[in-house]
């Protein structure tokens, strides 16, 4: 399974020991995992164990295909709820995992079905997969009160509370900043720390800091940073709003000692590590930045986003295989434990396999997949699909995505044009925004 398991020193025996114990615990996904582990390493330390090998192998198929039927039932369940997204979404887990050949017929089948009924409803609805683009929003400082609550509702509470209390030129430049109206959001945050004294007022430092960040304004936002990280100096928001402003400004010496300065709790914890490696990558560091994940998983063992950061140093790199071979583990960790795959991981797999002039039946059900779980490039995603039927001799299916893509992209140039004469007629004569 490539980086999953290079860095453990267990035996084979150990890890099947394991998977046995989880399989019949009904724990089919950890199982799988542990048996290709045992496979993995018996292959790299003991290759003529044929015995061995064997038995593995058939543990492996038999966990496989026990998930398998898992998510076929699951996607039943959800075909007979009307729920087709979802059940698709099942059924190709399903078919990835499968090894029973009459079980990858039937879901092949049950995919088929699907495809032809979201597609009868693209043709039956011609606005199917545009509805809801054009709503108009609402001016959200006609509902200030209700906005502010929805916003500061996840927050700890007493951070809450002190949003609570700043004030009515807090709370308008709170909701504007969410909105993405910074220019308003830097005023009246402005007036409100001026209303606040210190020391409560550092809370405002830190939203004051993102809307000039946004307004690409990097020296008033560090300098409301650095107040806001002296008073709450074990703040991670702070030092990842920092380090983005450092990364900005080209000073990555000055991102990394601004880590090493931390306390050593934070210092040493995942969301700290994954900004010292993304620091060394905006440095175009590469060696380093890989160097820096590999130990991390050595030290600390698999993780997700550390593999996904390698993979991405990889791909950078020109190292295209190996970053193949890590989004694919990525894929396989989630497949084994039940988790939903990142989209972005599907896409940057598939589209390695489509640069590579690898046109397989899993890469298109991956871009089929994505066109609904990743509906903002579904352009790119329909131009793909149909040339992978085409080169598979399927032109009726080829045809008809490239009518979808046509008629997508259609409909965004139309969309374009639209805002750009609202904007145009919204503009006085020789004025300057902002």
């Amino acid at each position: 399974m490539g980086f999953l398991n290079i860095f453990s020193g267990k035996d084979p025996e150990a890890f099947e020991q394991k998977g046995d114990i989880l399989f019949e615990k009904g724990e089919y996904g950890t199982a799988k995992l542990e048996y290709e582990a045992a496979f993995s390493k018996l292959e790299k330390k003991f290759p003529q164990r044929d015995d061995l090998k064997s038995r593995l192998q058939q543990k492996i198929i038999r966990t496989k295909n026990t998930l398998a039927l898992f998510h076929r039932k699951c996607g039943n369940e959800l075909l007979e709820s009307g729920n087709y997204h979802d059940a698709e979404e099942k059924f190709r887990l399903a078919i990835e995992l499968a090894e029973d050949p009459e079980l990858q017929v039937e879901l092949e089948e049950r995919i088929q079905e699907i495809e032809r009924q979201l597609a009868a409803d693209v043709e039956d609805h011609p606005d199917f997969e545009f509805q809801g683009e054009d709503t108009e929003e609402p001016d959200y400082q006609e509902r200030l009160d209700e906005y502010f609550a929805a916003l500061i509702s996840s927050l700890p509470g007493e951070i809450m509370e002190l949003y609570q209390n700043y004030g009515s030129d807090f709370k308008a430049g709170y909701v504007a900043l969410n909105q993405g109206d910074f220019e308003y959001a830097k005023t009246k945050l402005s007036a409100a720390i001026k209303e606040n004294p210190p020391p409560h007022n550092s809370y405002i430092s830190l939203e004051l800091a993102k809307a000039h960040f946004n307004l690409k304004q990097g020296e008033e936002a560090r300098s409301f940073l650095n107040g806001f990280l002296k008073d709450h100096p074990d703040s991670l928001e702070g030092y990842q709003l920092l380090c983005e402003i450092y990364w900005e400004m080209g000073e990555f010496d000055q991102a990394q000692e601004l880590l090493s300065s931390s306390p050593e709790e934070l210092r040493d914890s995942l969301p700290v590590q994954l900004l010292r490696g993304e620091t060394l990558s905006r440095a175009q560091r590469y060696e380093e930045a890989e160097s820096f994940y590999l130990n991390h998983l050595e030290t600390f063992g698999w993780d997700e986003n550390v593999a996904r950061m390698l993979a991405v140093i990889y791909e950078t790199m020109g190292k295209k295989e190996r970053a193949l071979e890590l989004f694919g583990d990525i894929m396989e960790e989630c497949r084994g434990c039940g988790f939903r795959i990142d989209p972005f991981v599907k896409r940057r797999y598939a589209d390695l396999h489509f640069e590579a002039g690898q046109y397989s039946t899993r890469v298109l059900e991956l871009y089929l997949a994505l066109v609904h779980e990743d509906p903002m490039n579904r352009l790119n995603y329909y131009r793909k699909i149909s040339h992978i039927y085409s080169v598979q001799g399927n032109e009726r299916e080829a045809r008809r995505y490239q009518l979808f893509a046509q008629k997508l992209e259609g409909r965004e140039l139309k969309n374009n044009d639209d805002r750009n004469a609202e904007e145009s007629a919204g503009a006085p004569p020789d004025s300057i925004n902002g």
